[in-house]
């Protein structure tokens, strides 16, 4: 992939079990850090931002855009994400893609594994039913994110034959059984990873891309905890 000259984008994630950051520098990932955690992003994030910038050998001034996950995925981790990605564009007048967590978990999966296959993605909501949307084999959406229970998946508009992804794959391979699906279950990681983010974002910025606005978070349902009145 080839963009700009000199184009940086810095991508964090914390909007599920971990916690990572990339900076993507014309065409390659300069500096990474992940850490599966079910909680404590708040605490990790902006010490791994610092490592992964001084692996990178870059400033905050050298960046020209920021990116980070909106969900769907945990109300607090997404929070947590969605400020620091603000604070730092804030600071440095930068702009800030938003990408989901379903198409960054897509992104992660090798070419020649998902070469033919539709994909879908499937996210424990840690309640009773899965976060899920369907691609096409070349990443691109073939519906909306959604909820599903597992016992209501036989119902959606599946292909007889597909790919799935995520930390809810086995409980979709279950729920599947009986129903004439054919599921391959991907060995791609089930986790958002800030260096697929950070090639969305700079895929996005090559194609013209600018945004002028904040990323809102993508929740799909009500959260399991409130914010104060005051």
């Amino acid at each position: 992939m080839t963009t700009q000259n000199g184009f940086s984008v810095l991508a964090i994630d914390t909007a599920t079990r971990g916690c990572s950051a990339a900076l993507w520098h014309d065409g390659s990932i300069i500096g990474s850090a992940a850490e599966e955690m079910e909680r404590g992003q708040a605490v990790a994030l902006m010490p791994m931002v610092v490592g992964v910038l001084k692996e990178a050998g870059k400033e905050f001034a050298d960046l020209n855009a920021f990116a980070v996950t909106i969900g769907p995925g945990a109300f607090t981790g997404l929070r947590i994400g969605l400020a620091a990605a603000r604070g730092m564009a804030l600071a440095a007048k930068r702009p800030v893609f938003g990408v989901t967590t379903l198409e960054a978990i897509a992104g992660a999966i090798p070419e020649q594994e998902r070469r033919g296959q539709p994909i879908l993605v499937a996210l424990d909501s840690k309640r009773a039913d899965h976060y899920v949307q369907l691609f096409s084999d070349a990443l691109e959406p073939l519906g909306e994110p959604q909820t599903s229970r597992p016992e209501d998946l036989p119902k959606l508009n599946l292909p007889a034959e597909f790919l799935v992804v995520g930390d809810a794959s086995p409980s979709v391979s279950e729920a599947l059984k009986g129903h004439n699906f054919t599921v391959h279950i991907s060995a791609a990681s089930g986790l958002p990873d800030a260096k697929v983010i950070a090639e969305c974002a700079a895929v996005r910025w090559q194609h013209g891309e600018r945004p002028e606005s904040v990323p809102q978070p993508l929740y799909l349902r009500a959260p399991d905890v409130s914010l104060p009145r005051k």
